[in-house]
């Protein structure tokens, strides 16, 4: 009996190991080919790799470098559980075979931000329309949101967490960052499949469920626009209104009156928005009416469908589009104008004063700030708080510190280039 326990502890063990090693070796391998199809594109790099007889995989200390991009996504844990270890080990021998049920997540998710984003080869190759629905933030109707005024709000990284549900009946997908809001998608009918992604898309079963919550992003956002635009917010919102309602106009269509109240408002509050898609249909399952149909007090008419949305927690009516005569591409000479009247003070280059209350608005921008015993310090505002202010100048070829108490500050000036702060 000894004898057979014995036996039968060594074929456990000898089983546990070649399960281990087996599993080793078709992730890296898997990972190796994963490698070699992104190379045009990135580089795919791993760390340590892990599992458990329980059907986990897990790999820690990983990151990607796109080409285009100026910083990595770093990923500190991913893991795949597919629900037993026979279904891992298909997985990973044969990647087309993804069991009914499994589920990844990604831990430690974290994406650096910085002033340009995107590489100046990238960059140059735009056409511009990636950002065309990126709303106005600046006193020309051309500068777009974009990665540097993150920066300067304080979002300097989005990090966070990540998770994909396979479901025998659904698809469901989380994006949780840290401070700056969620993305889920729950897909009744979708099925992912790890070889041919783009069929998710082009195979879709029904509509999904969208919900965005921004975390108190968008106030932050609408705040930092509406002050480089030189608006009040909700002049700002109506100024980006006009911007998203020119692009709808040039391919013939025109929001509804209620998308367009619910757009400002995402913009001026954020807060929760659920919305119901099609990826099957036209825009996504927004309908489209024919024209002058968007005849009712609140935007709906009893003759079309509508967009099914929630925004926060509320039913919004009368989502949709109009079809209208679709304009020139060519935007007229007025709409390239800035947004705010042409003033001399703020369109040309030169010293601004600003209050030193409102000092903390204008980090990492170029400072001047006249004590009041008559010394000047210029360079980046990198601190500022009740009791000081702090200046960093470069000294050959590095930064020294300047800490300011506020009572002794007389004046605080920033450089204004043609109405924009500059970020050094």
């Amino acid at each position: 009996m000894k004898k057979l326990l014995m036996t039968l502890v060594l074929m456990a063990l000898v089983a546990f190991g070649a399960y281990k090693a087996a599993v080793w070796w078709l992730t890296e391998q898997d990972l190796k080919q994963a490698r070699a199809e992104l190379e045009s594109f990135g580089v795919l790099e791993w760390g340590s790799i892990h599992s458990s007889v329980a059907g986990q995989l897990t790999l820690r200390g990983n990151g990607y470098q796109s080409f285009h991009l100026t910083q990595p996504l770093e990923i500190g844990e991913a893991s795949l559980d597919a629900s037993s270890p026979w279904a891992l080990l298909q997985l990973l021998a044969d990647p087309a075979r993804l069991p009914s049920h499994w589920e990844f997540q990604a831990r430690d998710v974290g994406l650096a931000l910085d002033a340009a984003m995107f590489r100046s080869w990238v960059s140059a190759g735009d056409n511009g329309g990636n950002d065309s629905f990126a709303p106005v933030c600046g006193p020309d109707h051309r500068q777009r949101l974009g990665s540097g005024d993150l920066v300067r709000i304080g979002i300097t990284e989005v990090s966070g967490e990540a998770l994909l549900r396979q479901s025998p009946d659904r698809l469901h997908a989380e994006l949780v960052t840290d401070g700056t809001g969620s993305i889920e998608i729950d897909w009744p009918g979708a099925r992912f499949r790890l070889l041919e992604p783009q069929s998710l898309w082009q195979d879709a079963p029904g509509p999904l469920t969208l919900t965005l919550r921004d975390g108190g992003t968008m106030r932050k956002i609408a705040a930092y626009c509406a002050r480089e635009s030189g608006l009040a917010v909700d002049e700002w919102t109506a100024s980006a209104l006009a911007a998203l309602k020119a692009r709808f106009r040039q391919a013939g269509l025109a929001p509804s009156r209620q998308l367009q109240a619910l757009y400002r408002r995402w913009l001026a509050d954020g807060g929760e928005l659920v919305v119901v898609l099609d990826p099957r249909q036209g825009h996504w399952g927004l309908p489209v009416r024919a024209a002058n149909t968007d005849s009712g007090a609140d935007g709906t008419t009893n003759d079309g469908a509508e967009l099914a949305a929630r925004y926060n927690g509320a039913e919004v009516p009368g989502l949709f589009l109009n079809r209208v005569a679709a304009a020139v591409s060519e935007l007229p000479t007025e709409a390239l104008e800035p947004v705010v009247p042409r003033d001399r003070s703020l369109t040309q280059p030169g010293w601004r004063t600003v209050t030193v209350e409102s000092a903390s608005q204008w980090l990492g921008h170029r400072v001047r700030v006249t004590l009041n015993n008559g010394r000047t310090v210029q360079g980046r505002l990198d601190r500022a708080d009740d009791r000081e202010l702090e200046v960093a100048r470069a000294v050959d070829g590095g930064e020294v510190a300047y800490p300011m108490m506020v009572r002794a500050v007389a004046t605080l000036e920033v450089w204004r280039r043609g109405g924009q702060p500059s970020s050094r």
